[in-house]
């Protein structure tokens, strides 16, 4: 009988003994890596190229505001405004982001890797919506600072009109912060749906702008009440009207014609909440059966 052949070789593997962060480490990862990931970072320059023109494009545009205030102590836009008026460039920026977040993974059947961990399903989902709503954020948000630093050293009421400048900052970046909530959810919602990014952004962009249409049709029907309600059938024209309600002089000026929503204000706010609830809920549900086989 021969004798047995085979060797066994210690090649240095050793047990993990490490400390196990546990399932909020887990999440500020993911959370992180989300973040970096809407922006391109830590992938290549290729994925970098739209959301940095994104992030350029506004840049520019609050830099050539805040120089003709600077220079001819001209108020062109409100924060608030501003928000509103680079509200279209959103609607790409979440086209090409939420597709990187979540349809990669779908396609690449990475999930089941995250799943092994201490890591339930519903975190997964909100650590990549807290991802893309802090990028939108930004996006939105940090041109408005830029905005507010060069008029701070411009007015001319010293301590008090800096505090002025920043009663009127704090609406702006609350605004910005509800752009991107409703876009991000939405955006992600749809996103999760495929594992193709180019159906993923496609079906993103059709959400936000096939719907405006409706809001044109309904402002022509013969009635103030339905005219008044139109704003609701599109999430852009909503969180518009839900903005008029809330900030009033600062986004629609005295005289402009704002949004005709009449006294519906309160209702915009309420559907605007709840067509977030329901996203992020549909979000949770779509991971809770997502295969992961």
């Amino acid at each position: 009988m021969s004798e047995p052949t085979g060797v066994i070789h210690d090649i240095g593997y050793q047990r993990y003994t490490g400390p196990r962060l546990g399932r909020r480490h887990v999440f500020g990862a993911l959370y992180l890596h989300g973040l970096r990931t809407s922006f391109g970072l830590g992938r290549s320059a290729k994925a970098k190229i739209f959301p940095w023109l994104v992030v350029g494009v506004v840049a520019i545009t609050a830099a050539g505001l805040t120089a003709v205030r600077t220079q001819l102590g001209q108020v062109v836009m409100t924060y608030a405004q501003f928000a509103d008026s680079m509200s279209w460039l959103v609607i790409f920026f979440v086209a090409v982001a939420a597709p990187e977040l979540v349809s990669r993974d779908l396609h690449s059947g990475v999930l089941p890797l995250y799943f092994s961990r201490p890591l339930p399903r519903g975190d997964y989902a909100l650590a990549k919506l807290a991802a893309l709503v802090t990028a939108l954020w930004l996006l939105l948000g940090g041109p408005q600072l830029v905005m507010f630093l060069g008029a701070a050293f411009t007015v001319d009421d010293g301590v008090r009109g800096v505090w002025n400048e920043l009663l009127d900052l704090l609406p702006g970046l609350l605004y910005a912060g509800l752009w991107a909530v409703v876009f991000a959810s939405i955006g992600l919602l749809v996103a999760s749906l495929t594992g193709k990014r180019a159906f993923a952004a496609g079906g993103i962009v059709a959400v936000f702008l096939m719907t405006t249409p409706i809001v044109g049709f309904l402002m022509i029907v013969p009635s103030r009440t339905v005219n008044e309600l139109a704003l609701i059938a599109s999430p852009s024209t909503l969180v518009g009207g839900t903005g008029a309600w809330a900030l009033g002089d600062l986004l629609v000026p005295e005289g402009s014609g704002g949004p005709p929503i009449g006294g519906f204000g309160p209702l915009y706010a309420a559907v605007t909440v709840a067509l977030v609830a329901t996203a992020v809920l549909l979000l949770l549900l779509r991971y809770r059966k997502v295969a992961t086989r």
